[in-house]
């Protein structure tokens, strides 16, 4: 069985200038180490399709979409939040990085692949039902697990998200949704600065302090994640890859290296084997320093090809 590596050049056209760390340049770095390290070859290549509009419905309310594309600018750059910025290409570049999970999940769930990697921009697991923000603008993640659902060939999926910034958009989408489990690893308090009290009984926070490192990272996935990973035994599982938890990002303060990376990558394999036929679905959300994401990508795709 293959893993998929799921693309498409749109996704660089997304540059809102050479100030925001969110630039075209964290998919380019991806795929040279890929070809630098001999791995490109071993993936299924797949230029992304378009999302559909039914298919973002699934996610998001009509009339968000429809504010959005009436803010998508012409020329120059318009800013949704200080944060999240568009220019003439964003919304191509989102509809290509959702379409990518929806094909994802197809060719997942009818067995071409295994496993699938969307190398994917602008992320997505910040964006709301009715709001843009975090860089995001489209729930990516999102969108491929309700297809995965309204496809029938799934009765529960997983969500798992190990970006350094908790995945409030997906939490919001999904809160109370008892055929989705939401666990997330984050740094505390950190953007999005979410309240811990909040909580719904399908989702799983697991905060972690600036500094803490590797073991409270490992802790936190095994103390929390795995007990209700096991118990809610995901029929297919999603996982919002942000590699911003980095050691060698300055956004953050997790001290994660790439060996973290391919642990918890391991780790949900192994789940994914167990109780999900090994059905994955991966979609990229942080990682700002371009080598350290390179790096960190490459060790999560060497467990997902095993």
């Amino acid at each position: 069985m293959h893993t998929a590596y799921i693309s498409h050049p749109l996704c660089r056209q997304h540059d809102v200038g050479p100030w925001h760390p969110e630039a075209p340049e964290r998919l380019t770095a991806i795929q040279d180490h890929l070809i630098a390290t001999g791995l490109d070859p071993l993936l299924r290549h797949f230029d992304a399709p378009e999302v559909t509009r039914e298919q973002l419905l699934r996610v998001h309310d009509a009339d968000y979409l429809d504010a959005l594309n009436a803010q998508s600018p012409q020329l120059g750059v318009v800013h949704v939040d200080p944060d999240t910025a568009m220019n003439p290409h964003t919304l191509a570049a989102a509809r290509r990085a959702a379409g990518a999970v929806v094909q994802a999940t197809d060719l997942v769930l009818a067995g071409e692949v295994q496993n699938a990697f969307c190398a994917v921009r602008p992320p997505g697991h910040h964006a709301e039902r009715r709001r843009a923000m975090g860089f995001c603008f489209y729930n990516n993640v999102a969108v491929g697990a309700a297809h995965a659902l309204a496809s029938g060939q799934v009765a529960r999926v997983a969500v798992v998200d190990f970006d350094v910034h908790h995945g409030n958009g997906t939490e919001q989408i999904f809160h109370h949704h008892p055929d989705v489990l939401m666990c997330s690893s984050f740094q505390h308090p950190f953007y999005p600065y979410t309240d811990l009290n909040f909580r719904a009984p399908n989702v799983i926070h697991a905060p972690i302090a600036a500094g803490l490192g590797s073991e409270a990272f490992r802790v936190a996935v095994e103390d929390e994640w795995l007990p209700a990973l096991d118990r809610f035994a995901p029929q297919m599982i999603f996982i919002s890859a942000g590699f911003d938890g980095h050691r060698d990002d300055e956004l953050a303060q997790l001290c994660l290296t790439e060996d973290d990376y391919a642990w918890v990558t391991r780790v949900i394999h192994q789940l994914a084997a167990h109780h999900a036929h090994g059905r994955i679905v991966s979609v990229l959300e942080g990682g700002y320093d371009l080598p350290a994401l390179a790096r960190s990508v490459r060790a999560h795709l060497d467990i997902l090809l095993t």
